[in-house]
């Protein structure tokens, strides 16, 4: 029969001598001419031989050879789009992994808040790097042939980006949680939830990789598990995202509510335009501590808006760790003091060890210095010992 074949667009599976193969049409496509559910079929000859798709690609997937937004054309516009969220992942780790090295150096930050922030950032630079493993390891070699790619290494890969995306989802939750029990239940000890924050936030994600790795090996393991997926695999991960979306926006909105209550219980018969100021302020920090943008599409089908959602979620996305480490350590009030008082401190103490060695060296070169060493070495000079020897002797 014919082997598998990659024709550069799409995987032809095995096939039986005189067997016609249908196929859908690649997703690249549909994206750029919107059209759904177009197959091609190749046909495996009597000499073992692929014969070309019928009907060629760009008759089958409704795509103009004259059109303007060809696949080079998407191929650059991926590739620009490719850059802007590697810059955005890379400002995101160098930031994130710089918040976590200051909270973790000051004792005066080692407090419940701070640590459910420090699980937020690590979140964060995870999904980061499984953002960059997954790219060197699929698409650095442009002629890997995609149908006999199954190796661990790129199964691994993929789970490693999955269990990254969950996390970070869940981590976003603990953070609406944490908030919202802060704002409820004001005289509780809030470190008793420290633990089960951790143990949801961790814990969950890998429960669900657990079930999806499992399922893949046993019903779905094909190619480098970065396929389309069918109904149980795709709601596994898909599900767990959408619940923890729906439920910090309902949190989101709760605290929105909260805000304006107090903000209204503190203007008392203050300007309106102080009161809006105030709450936008509030509601903007609060957008990427909670991944608000995320429920723009988070319950439509993967087609729907595409670059938007490329824009939002790939865009926006990659920055959102940057602008988190910014908000909630950079920009912190707390942080810039004692960063400043750290400073002030490595400046005395750097004032104090050169003034020690100015004096020091002012010391060994003064005249009264030089004068007490010729005096030392005068005594302990052996012609001086000699001359006292030889007094001694004659005088005697």
């Amino acid at each position: 029969g014919c082997a598998r074949d990659w024709d550069g667009l799409t995987c032809w599976p095995r096939a039986t001598f005189g067997e016609v193969v249908k196929v859908p049409c690649p997703r690249f496509f549909e994206e750029i001419t919107n059209i759904h559910g177009s197959f091609l079929q190749r046909n495996c000859t009597q000499e073992a031989y692929w014969s070309e798709p019928f009907p060629p690609y760009d008759i089958a997937c409704g795509f103009d050879e004259g059109s303007s937004k060809g696949p080079e054309d998407q191929k650059s516009y991926y590739s620009a789009f490719w850059r802007v969220y590697t810059a955005g992942y890379a400002a995101s780790v160098t930031s994130l992994i710089t918040a976590l090295i200051v909270f973790a150096a000051f004792r005066k930050f080692h407090c419940t808040r701070n640590y459910i922030h420090m699980h937020l950032f690590v979140s964060f630079i995870l999904r980061a790097i499984a953002v960059f493993t997954k790219d060197a390891v699929l698409f650095a070699d442009e002629t890997m042939d995609h149908c006999l790619m199954s190796t661990v290494s790129c199964k691994a890969a993929v789970a490693f980006f999955q269990f990254s995306i969950l996390a970070n989802f869940f981590w976003l939750l603990i953070e609406g949680i944490y908030l919202q029990t802060l704002l409820l239940l004001t005289f509780v000890s809030d470190k008793q939830y420290v633990w089960w924050f951790i143990f949801t936030g961790w814990g969950a994600p890998t429960a669900v990789m657990f079930a999806w790795v499992l399922t893949r090996i046993h019903r779905q393991n094909t190619g480098c598990w970065d396929d389309d997926e069918n109904g149980v695999m795709l709601w596994i991960i898909k599900g767990p995202i959408l619940l923890t979306v729906l439920i910090n926006f309902i949190i989101f909105i709760n605290v929105i509510r909260i805000l304006v209550h107090k903000l209204k219980s503190q203007e008392g018969g203050g300007s309106h335009s102080s009161h809006f100021v105030r709450l936008a302020k509030s509601t903007l920090l609060l957008i990427p501590l909670f991944g608000v943008h995320y429920i723009v599409f988070a319950f439509f089908p993967e087609s729907t808006g595409l670059e938007a959602r490329l824009y939002i979620e790939l865009g926006l996305g990659s920055f959102q760790g940057f602008v988190v480490a910014l908000l909630y350590c950079f920009s912190n009030a707390e942080v810039q003091s004692e960063l400043k008082k750290q400073l002030c401190k490595w400046q005395y103490q750097e004032y104090l060890n050169f003034t020690h060695k100015h004096r020091t060296l002012s010391r060994e070169n003064s005249p009264v210095n030089y004068v007490t060493q010729l005096s030392l070495l005068e005594k302990i000079s052996p012609k001086r010992k000699i001359s006292v020897r030889q007094n001694g002797v004659t005088s005697v």
